[in-house]
């Protein structure tokens, strides 16, 4: 039997990136006969706290119990077959555990990822971290890692400057669990919706003027779903705590999903996954034309692009106003990821990984 260790920063079943990029495959690399053991290094403790302003000496706590439990897991390295090492094994400092595991102990590592992460992007909250951040980590991980799965193009091309053997490998939605809801009542009101994690609320100040315009035409609800309500100049939403048990009936209240992004080299490297689950869901997404958006969505057909302002004017008003125009598109994105972006379309792909 083949032993895979996942090494990852998150406990499991914690944070999208790792839910959908890999934990979700776990079932089906078992029935092919792989074993699999997962060393997270931030504790559930820790992962509670490093997103929260200060707590800074229990974030120190964290990461050196982090530290300490990495240093363990080397002595245990010699029993796996396989590392997939997700993102990075320390969250600071330069890439000794990965330098140990793939050129001294000669291990076979799978490294992923999934965000333009050879780039400084800090969070508010732990800002004093970018002083201890090895950004330049990435290229080496890169040299030393057998096989690497990038989320899009733009980040395979940066790996393919390191190294030859690198696949796209994009974040992928188990259809069987993000399903449509049933008929929703004629008498509920429009609901516009988003969601995620905290780092990404802030795209959505762009939008607020075309929020408050369409706001003087059309009754329609903002409903917000994250781990923490979003700081803006905008107060007239309703919020939801996100909670993993509850996520696909939350989702289900929204009519369409938006996802404003800036236009940067970072965002070139995000791999669309907010508009997957819309489109999971049944309903239309509308993005800014940024990234990879522009290849998951046929603009018109399965979702809805925003390249300025007027687009988003533009195409929020289009689906308030018409309900058969939101059932067209959201059935259409929903068989885009059946096709596309599904864990089982995309199962052959993940398990080259290991071959």
């Amino acid at each position: 039997m083949k032993r895979i260790l996942f090494i990852v920063p998150y406990p499991t079943k914690s944070a999208p990136s790792q839910r959908f990029r890999f934990e979700q495959y776990f079932d089906i690399l078992g029935k092919q006969g792989f074993q699999i053991e997962i060393a997270p290094f931030w504790s559930e403790a820790g992962w509670s706290l490093l997103y929260k302003p200060n707590h800074a000496i229990k974030k120190v706590i964290a990461i050196i119990g982090g530290i300490f439990r990495r240093l363990i897991l080397l002595n245990k390295i010699h029993r796996f077959n396989m590392v997939f090492i997700h993102r990075e094994a320390l969250p600071i400092g330069p890439p000794i555990i990965e330098y140990i595991i793939a050129r001294i102990l000669k291990k076979k590592v799978i490294y992923d990822f999934d965000d333009a992460i050879w780039l400084p992007n800090t969070s508010e909250q732990n800002s004093i971290a970018v002083h201890m951040k090895f950004h330049n980590k990435v290229k080496y991980i890169c040299k030393w890692s057998w096989k690497i799965s990038c989320g899009n193009a733009f980040l395979a091309d940066y790996a393919r400057k390191h190294n030859a053997q690198v696949f796209i490998n994009p974040t992928t939605i188990d259809t069987n669990y993000h399903y449509p809801a049933k008929e929703r009542a004629s008498d509920q009101s429009i609901t516009i919706g988003w969601t995620g994690t905290h780092s990404t609320t802030k795209y959505l100040k762009s939008i607020v003027p075309i929020l408050r315009e369409l706001r003087e035409k059309y009754a329609f609800k903002i409903m917000i779903i994250s781990n923490q309500p979003p700081i803006w100049d905008y107060t007239d939403y309703d919020f939801i705590q996100w909670n993993k048990e509850k996520e696909i009936d939350q989702l289900r209240q929204f009519d369409m999903g938006i996802m404003p992004l800036d236009d940067t080299i970072w965002e070139q490297g995000k791999c669309g996954f907010k508009a997957l689950q819309y489109m999971a869901i049944g309903i239309p997404a509308i993005v800014s034309n940024v990234g990879v958006n522009e290849q998951i969505i046929i603009h018109g057909q399965n979702g809805l692009l925003c390249d300025n302002p007027e687009d988003w004017m533009k195409n929020l008003e289009k689906l308030i106003i018409s309900k058969s125009e939101r059932e067209k598109i959201g059935t259409a994105g929903r068989k885009t990821v059946i096709e596309s972006y599904s864990v089982n379309a995309n199962s052959e792909s993940f398990l080259s990984l290991f071959a």
